[in-house]
């Protein structure tokens, strides 16, 4: 065998690991730019930050934590802050509690500043297949900000008949007895959610709490 044919095989053999090896540097770039991309695309790196599907939307209603709640006496018009504190409950306007200091994170209570709004007339309804009927006086609680009030206001009527129907679905054992008007009260939270996701695309009413309440 001559040199030239031993020297062959050797070639070819270099030539292949000479392939083997670009077509893995080849492999590795397009991994690394495909990561890159994804990376950009997720807002991992640069693009900046979040993706914008994810941004908050400022149109919906906040969350108030007590710490930015505005306390009775402190100075200025009502609503002013973003919370609609400092005014009464009666005549149908909202009214923020005063809890005192922030509760501190795991030491009970509510972490969100409550935002109490009451209906201005009573309601009055028959009972479900009952000769008596039921009159109330409701009021909510939101701990969100003035705009699920602003929506209740506006939405006024809507949310009237609901109560009234929800009302009028309720049979003589639940208006007795204090288990019974607790579960009137969640379904009247439901009722009124709803109407408001109806209405509005967002709900936000926490509890409702009866400022009057007589069976006759």
């Amino acid at each position: 065998m001559s040199d030239t044919e031993a020297a062959a095989p050797k070639k070819k053999g270099k030539m292949k690991t000479i392939l083997v090896g670009v077509v893995g540097v080849v492999v590795l770039l397009g991994g690394g730019v495909g990561a890159g991309l994804y990376a950009a695309n997720s807002g991992l790196v640069g693009g900046g930050g979040a993706h914008p599907a994810l941004k908050e939307d400022p149109n919906k209603p906040h969350l108030v934590p007590k710490s930015e709640q505005k306390r009775a006496g402190e100075g200025g018009e009502g609503g002013e802050g973003g919370h609609g504190g400092g005014e009464s409950a009666e005549g149908g306007e909202a009214k923020s509690e005063d809890h005192g200091a922030p509760t501190p994170e795991g030491a009970g209570g509510e972490p969100y500043a409550s935002n109490y709004y009451a209906m201005d007339k009573e309601f009055t309804s028959n009972l479900q297949d009952s000769v008596h009927f039921v009159q109330v006086g409701i009021a909510v609680s939101t701990p969100y900000d003035d705009k699920v009030v602003n929506n209740l206001k506006t939405n006024d009527i809507a949310i009237r008949s609901a109560i009234l129907m929800t009302l009028g679905d309720t049979t003589e054992d639940q208006v007795f007895t204090s288990a019974g008007k607790q579960q009137l009260q969640k379904r009247l939270v439901a009722s009124i959610n709803q109407t408001l996701r109806e209405k509005e695309g967002f709900g936000g009413i926490s509890n409702v709490y009866f400022t009057n309440f007589v069976v006759q």
